[in-house]
């Protein structure tokens, strides 16, 4: 979307994505498309429902929304320009220790990795053997991935998730692997 690398969108509501976005999202649609996928999951924001939806539509499934996959609570810093939060010392604590400093009017990143790493455990629960695609956010996808890696999210700037990429997971009755991480979307640039 237009907003990324200039502020905060976390939750705000009626943020579409732009030309590159939606190249993103078919680029996605086309390498997915014939995996046996079980499930297509979204977060509830409008973004994600947008790239999730062209593989939805080749693979003739529903996109079902998972709550507790979505953005980070970013309270205060909602909506503020990087520039502008790069001044406040809280987001520099921040983004030093991530593990333990509170987002103002926010959510902390441990409650963020435990509701998302609760709803991929139900996920797959309810689909042991199967494929599921799941359409979220980058530190909340992060704080999964650190968490089934056993890397603490004090090192989230470690990790990159790009707009637009893939990463694979598989979970298995005794362990979690990480097949794959940060894959682009094969897309040339929207004129």
């Amino acid at each position: 979307h237009d907003l990324i690398g200039h502020l905060v969108a976390g939750r705000t509501p009626g943020i579409p994505l732009n030309a590159l976005g939606r190249a993103q999202a078919e680029a996605t649609a086309a390498t997915l498309e014939h995996r046996p996928l079980a499930a297509i999951i979204a977060t509830p924001l409008e973004r994600t429902q947008e790239t999730a939806a062209p593989l939805a539509d080749r693979c003739r499934l529903a996109v079902r929304v998972e709550e507790d996959l979505v953005d980070i609570d970013f309270g205060e810093w909602t909506m503020i320009p990087f520039d502008q939060l790069d001044r406040d010392p809280r987001w520099q604590a921040f983004n030093r220790f991530r593990s333990g400093t509170p987002i103002p009017g926010g959510e902390t990143m441990v409650a963020v990795q435990a509701r998302a790493v609760r709803a991929l455990l139900r996920l797959w629960r309810e689909f042991p053997s199967g494929e599921v695609a799941i359409f979220s956010h980058g530190d909340v996808i992060k704080s999964m991935i650190m968490h089934f890696l056993g890397i603490a999210l004090d090192f989230v700037h470690r990790i990159e998730i790009s707009p637009g990429s893939r990463s694979v997971l598989a979970l298995d009755e005794d362990s979690a692997k990480l097949l794959a991480l940060n894959l682009p979307a094969s897309v040339r640039e929207p004129p």
